[in-house]
Formats: C-alpha cells, structure tokens, sequence
C-alpha cells in the first residue's frame, strides 16, 4: 500500500507539472505496483501528430497493454502527448531510460498507424465476408454466421422494443457491420479495440453517425463499471448478439462450470440484465430466448432453454443483491418476474417497502394462512357461491371479486397489496368462523378454492412464501 501511494503521488507530480492529471485505472496502478520494488516514475513525450492521425482509445490501449504506462490528460479529458512509466530503481541515469521508452512507443506507435493505414484501404462493409475466416463455435458457425443470425433477431427485438422506422435503419445498418472490426488487422492485433476501430471504420468509410455509434454501443457494458448504450439501435443489437452466445452456448453443451467461462457468458447475462433495467424496458428473457434459438443451426431443446433462463436470473439475483436488496425479498420477486429484470427491480423496490412497514405482520400472516392450507392441494377448485353455509364465506367471496376486479390487467406489488389491505378482516373471520377441511367433499372444496382465489391474487407478482416470518 505504502508503494502505491508512493507511485501515484510521483505519477499525478510529474503530470501536473505539464499542466495534466493521470487518467485513473486501479488496475493498472495494482499491477504496477506489484512489478517493482523501488518505484521512479519518468515523464516521456510523443510527437503530437498521433493524436491527430490515431483514435485516442488505440494510443491509450498501446500505453497501457504494451508498456504499462500511465495516460496523461488535460482538464477536459483530452489525451496529451505525455505518458508517465514507472522504472525498478532510482533516479540515477533517468534520462536515459525515458530516452529508451519514448523509443519503443515510437516503435509501437508506427505498428499500429500502419495496421490502421492498411485497414483504411477498404471499407469496413468489406471485412464482412472475411468473418467467414472467423469461427466463433465450431458447431454455431463463423462469425459471418453469428453476424447473419443478429441481423435476423433485431428485426424481431426492435419490433418488440418499440423502435421507430428511422431506429430500425440504423439498427439494421449497424447489425451487419457490428462484428466487422472483429476481421481488421487492428483488432487482431489488440482485440480490446473491437468496437471501437468499428466504430472509427465505419465513420471513415462514410457510414452515418449513428451506425458507427451502434456499432461501438452494442459491445456496452464491457466490464462490471462500465456505462450501458446510450441509443436504442446499440441495446437492440447487444441484447440480440447476447442472447444468440448464450442460448448457441448452452444448446451445444458449453454452458459455464465453476470458474471456467471462455466465452464470458456471465459478463454477457449480466449486460443484458444491466441494460434492460438501465433502459427502463419491459422484457421477456423466455420469449427472447427462444426466439434466438430459432436461429441456432441445431435443434434448441426445453431444457437448454430452461438452463440458460435458469442461469441469466442467477446473475439478476447477483445484481440484485449487489443492489442491497434482503435475499428473501429478491427471492420473492424473481419467483414471478425473473424473465423481466427490469419488472423484477420494480418489484423489488416496491416490496422491500412493504416489508419494512408496521403492519406487515398483519398482511403476511393473513396472506400465508391461505397459502399453507391450499399448497398442497394438486387440484384447482371451482368456488360455487350457492354452496356457501355461512355469511363469512359469502364476504371472502366478494372481497376476492373486488380484489380481482382492481387488479385486472396490473402486475404491479403496490396494487396487489393495497388490493389485498381490505381482505385481511375479511380472511381473519373467515378462519375464526369457518372449518376448512370439513370432511364432506364438495364444501371443502369450495373452501378450498376459496383460498385457492386469493392464493392467486399473487401470481405473476411476487412468491410471499419465500419471505422471512411467513
């Protein structure tokens, strides 16, 4: 710790005194500070013109994958011709190792200019074809395979997600050209890049803004701090690219094992989970799911499908509980909304209010009495009102239609449970005065299906019997 504080404090000196600050990166300045044991940081420079002439983000991947140097800026974030490396030893003949350093930059500098020049020879809609070179699986195909599939499961996803005619265009566009970087030699030399040389092809081949964003967006979030597409087109073509690895994945056997993930499904579940709540957006992880399946070159089987549904909700319930939400209240929720992460922190949210309110041990034991005694039950019973032998039969009944009635259409907690407020009297008479398992069969049954009734006032909102105390 001593010499982290140490290499930070020299690193952000020597930037100030050019008038710049350090970018940060924690993970960088870690694994530095584990490669020496007598830290000296130098301030070396690069000829001006690569800022000009070379994206930012190439020139901050070379410094930082190649060299291990720290990225130098100016007060509005823009990259200087500066960077600060850190020697093992002392200050002694400092100008020549800064010498030697700004040397190998140079060198790597001009590799990666060159790369870019040769990639600027074509248009990035001519790397296209070169994906076929690209396997991604071998029994899913290429990538130029992968690329067709996502083409064809945006059309179905932005018509579900409410895309305008103009979205569709760029989104359309940009699916076909998302993985094209993926075949440039700059890519294939720094694979960190894919996404963004996309992007910075796609402008220099005259591709409208939009679809270069698109490009660069779909890849988002690409680490657990990253930020999620900012357009609809980037989420539309993420959420297809995502769902296409992970039901491809899971059907051919290669769903992830301890701490073995090649393909990063589980930054790929998360990402999809993270968009959908960051976007506010509605959205069946089931119906999603099979319909990329339906572009998977072999057959998808239910119990893929169900393992790979299965395994998104694990990493919404990491997010959640990440989130600080208790572990029975997000239990609760993902029991019925689990195919919706962003229903699901919806839910989630309202019912972690509930829980805390004073007269939650009033609701809860009202709702689980009627739960308990109708679980186990393998039948749905039909209530026949004539049936009815006593007044508090009747009154469960018509508080049961009127609950039904408020909710008709809502799967929301707030209404289930201000819908259910009224009910709890009603229940706690109705038990005091009414035997349920009587032996004769129809009474009972229609008891039965009275509690059965308001069971299912719950469904497709929140599991109650999850939660602690019911």
């Amino acid at each position: 710790e001593i010499r982290k504080a140490e290499i930070k404090n020299q690193a952000d000196a020597l930037a100030a005194e050019i008038g710049g600050r350090i970018v940060a990166d924690l993970d960088l300045l870690e694994e530095v500070t584990q490669m020496v044991e007598k830290p000296t940081a130098f301030r070396g420079t690069f000829d001006v013109n690569y800022l000009d002439n070379l994206p930012s983000e190439v020139l901050i991947s070379v410094m930082k994958k190649h060299q291990r140097y720290f990225v130098v800026e100016d007060d509005q974030g823009q990259l200087l011709p500066y960077f600060v490396g850190v020697r093992n030893g002392g200050k002694e003949n400092l100008e020549i190792v800064t010498d030697g350093n700004e040397q190998v930059i140079l060198a790597r500098f001009e590799d990666v200019q060159f790369f870019v020049k040769k990639d600027l020879g074509r248009p990035l809609e001519a790397f296209v074809g070169d994906l076929s070179t690209l396997t991604f699986q071998v029994e899913l195909g290429s990538f130029l395979d992968k690329t067709t599939r996502i083409t064809r499961l945006v059309d179905l996803l932005g018509e579900r997600l409410g895309l305008n005619e103009d979205e569709m265009v760029v989104t359309r566009r940009a699916a076909l050209l998302s993985k094209a970087d993926l075949a440039t030699n700059m890519v294939v030399e720094m694979t960190s890049l894919q996404g963004v040389m996309g992007r910075y092809y796609a402008l220099r081949s005259g591709e409208d803004q939009a679809v270069a964003e698109a490009i660069f967006e779909h890849y988002l979030p690409r680490s657990a701090n990253d930020h999620s597409p900012q357009t609809k087109p980037g989420l539309v073509i993420g959420l297809a690219d995502r769902l296409d690895t992970l039901i491809g994945l899971f059907a051919v056997g290669l769903a992830p094992s301890g701490t073995k993930d090649p393909f990063a499904q589980r930054r790929a579940a998360l990402g999809i989970c993270q968009n959908l709540i960051t976007w506010e957006c509605p959205f069946d992880l089931r119906w999603g799911l099979k319909e990329a399946g339906r572009g998977i070159p072999l057959d998808v089987d239910q119990e893929s499908l169900t393992a790979c549904f299965e395994f998104i909700v694990g990493r919404l319930r990491v997010l959640l509980l990440e989130m600080g939400f208790k572990y029975d209240v997000v239990e609760a929720i993902l029991a019925e909304k689990g195919h919706d992460p962003y229903g699901a922190l919806v839910g989630v949210k309202a019912l972690s209010v509930w829980v805390e309110r004073e007269d939650w041990h009033q609701i809860l034991p009202a709702f689980s009495r009627c739960v308990r005694i109708t679980r186990d039950q393998a039948e749905i019973f039909t209530v026949d009102p004539d049936r009815f032998e006593l007044a508090s039969e009747k009154s469960l009944y018509e508080a049961i239609l009127t609950a039904e009635d408020s909710l008709a259409g809502s799967e929301g907690v707030d209404d289930f449970l201000t819908a259910f407020l009224p009910m709890i009297p009603v229940i706690n008479r109705f038990f005091d005065e009414v035997l349920v398992m009587v032996e004769e069969d129809a009474t009972r049954q229609n008891r039965l299906g009275l509690l059965q009734r308001v069971s299912a006032l719950s469904k497709g909102i929140a599991d109650l019997s999850t939660l602690e105390g019911f």
